[in-house]
């Protein structure tokens, strides 16, 4: 019988998706394979543990790696400080684990970087172990792979920032909240670990996580909707088995074609949602309120200015909204060449019955897609803003390879596997290399005889150098800012001596330009490199991340201390 035609745009944008794009049968092999699982556990472990040693990077791994040893040294666990000052950009999840691992492995930098490690090898297993129950276990095993070797995400997510952590948090609470509702029966067991999940990206970066799960849920729910049926749901749910049978819900169910109801989705009802939003709040409650009761501005400034300030009106990190299309282009590597393949696939529509991707491969793809597209109508932007994308989008790209020529193809595992290499040369020798280079202990005999001596301030100018403060075992360093640089001479005078680190490759320069007559600089040192122009020179670059000079100011007459005390 001759289908219908669609009769409003979004009928048609349901039909192009479920039966166009979209309309494949799922794989029925779920099966998790330990031969697969052996593979997943390997070949992450090899790129990830044995590296960790490598020197901090300016400037956020070393602030990462100096908040959470303040905590650790008997520091408060409600209110992170850094340089013994409240940091309250972020929630503190991060730094509990971290400040968890200096306690179990000693405060090193391998310790600190367990956390984003594990976390990335998590993630590409829950890939795997969850990710099958939707497009099946060769398709996921696929995914997890192409996830496991693309440098944008294994390179980056296990460096020490809260990217990583967010990222877990936000894959597993996606994953667990689509088999909530992608059968057609709501299942609460899933529902409630994604909100697990999703509480605890909360806690680990504020509300992104909810952003990134509801919106593609409620899109493919909508999608997968049938058009307008001349009998019309029941107006009660039905319970079968303990479970809620959505196909009576309002709103309706989504009921697409995939065989045994694999091809639906299911709405949660709003109950279910009081109950997800009572779970996110039980996790995070306790800390919030701590956290007010010490800082009560904490919550405007990070709720208002780091959260919706920084995306209408963002203050830094200002970049152009493709600005992720050549970052994921490279990152996603081998990957991004399967994903050109599977885009250019769907765009003909030349798939035989079998190679049709199903329509929980169309929900990866638009997941993958909802976050890069939310990241670039952000105003504030760093790469790694958009690593919950990669998990998706290797998903949606894994199902692609199962389903085709791909996946028995000699140059898919030729792709793989050269990526493999080039990760290993990449983390065992380049990066500890490059971080050396640009560390600003990686000469330590140009800085340590300027900060070993706890009696002698230690000043940061314009900007905080927390690599020197981890590793030199110092809680006491003070940041001045350009603004204050005439408070920060006047403090100089009521100093027998001060250490100041320029953070700025012309600091030095403006400073003695303005330094008073009763003021001397007795010693200096510059992290400045007399290059050859080559290209391990350029990548080296002409300074360290996070100081270029050192030098020792001196008071020619000294002033007893001000009751007010340094220079904030």
């Amino acid at each position: 019988m001759q289908q219908p035609e669609p009769r409003s745009p979004l009928a048609w944008c349901r039909s192009l998706f479920s039966g166009v794009l979209f309309p494949g049968t799922p794989d029925p092999d779920t099966r998790a394979s330990r031969l697969a699982l052996a593979l997943l556990i390997i070949v992450p472990a090899i790129l990830l543990y044995p590296t960790r040693s490598f020197h901090l990077l300016e400037p956020d791994e070393g602030r990462y790696a100096q908040i959470p040893k303040e905590m650790a040294r008997g520091g408060s666990w409600v209110v992170p400080t850094l340089q013994g000052e409240p940091y309250l950009d972020k929630p503190p999840l991060m730094y509990w684990l971290v400040a968890l691992s200096y306690k179990m492995f000693g405060v090193t930098p391998e310790a600190a970087r367990l956390v984003p490690a594990v976390c990335v090898h998590l993630t590409i297993l829950a890939v795997y172990l969850i990710g099958r129950r939707s497009i099946g276990a060769r398709a996921a095993l696929w995914a997890a792979l192409l996830l496991a070797v693309a440098p944008g995400f294994v390179s980056v997510a296990r460096l020490l920032l809260l990217d990583g952590l967010l990222t877990l948090c936000v894959t597993v609470s996606v994953l667990c909240g689509f088999e909530a509702v992608r059968t057609g029966t709501f299942r609460r067991g899933w529902w409630l670990a994604a909100a697990v999940a999703s509480g605890l990206g909360f806690l680990t970066k504020g509300p992104i996580s909810e952003v990134l799960l509801f919106v593609p849920l409620w899109a493919y729910a909508i999608l997968m909707r049938r058009g307008e049926e001349p009998n019309p749901p029941a107006p009660f749910p039905k319970r079968e088995g303990g479970e809620i049978a959505m196909s009576s819900l309002s709103p309706p169910s989504l009921l697409g074609k995939g065989a045994g109801g694999l091809g639906s989705c299911a709405c949660a009802p709003l109950r279910w949602y009081v109950a997800f939003f009572a779970v996110v709040v039980a996790v995070n409650l306790p800390w919030y309120v701590a956290i007010y009761l010490r800082e009560p501005q904490f919550l405007k400034y990070f709720f208002w200015e780091h959260n919706v300030m920084r995306f209408l009106q963002p203050f830094d990190h200002l970049q152009p909204i493709w600005y992720y299309v050549p970052i994921l282009v490279a990152g996603l590597l081998p990957a991004t060449v399967l994903l050109a393949a599977y885009g250019w696939k769907l765009a003909r529509g030349t798939a035989a019955p079998d190679e049709r991707p199903s329509p929980a491969g169309g929900f990866w793809l638009l997941a993958g897609a909802w976050c890069v597209f939310f990241f670039s109508c952000s105003g504030s932007k760093l790469p790694t803003y958009v690593l919950p994308a990669y998990p998706f989008l290797c998903l949606a790209v894994g199902e692609f390879v199962a389903r085709t020529r791909w996946h028995v193809a000699a140059r898919t595992r030729v792709l793989v596997g050269s990526a493999a290499a080039l990760m290993v040369v990449l983390h065992y020798v380049f990066v500890p290399w490059y971080a050396q280079a640009r560390s600003p202990v990686g000469r330590p005999e140009l800085v340590e005889r300027f900060v070993n001596d706890p009696d002698v301030a230690v000043v940061c100018f314009p900007r905080n150098c927390d690599s020197v403060a981890f590793y030199h075992d110092r809680a006491d360093m003070k940041n001045v800012r350009t603004k204050s640089v005439n408070q920060l001479m006047m403090d100089c005078h009521h100093r027998p001596r001060t250490v100041i680190l320029f953070t700025h490759r012309d600091s030095f320069t403006g400073f003695k330009n303005t330094l008073p007559p009763s003021l001397s600089i007795v010693e200096s040192a510059t992290l400045k490199r007399k290059g050859t122009g080559s290209v391990l020179d350029k990548l080296a670059g002409s300074t360290p991340w996070g100081l270029c000079d050192v030098a020792v100011v001196v008071p020619l007459y000294h002033v007893p201390p001000a009751p007010a005390g340094g220079a904030e």
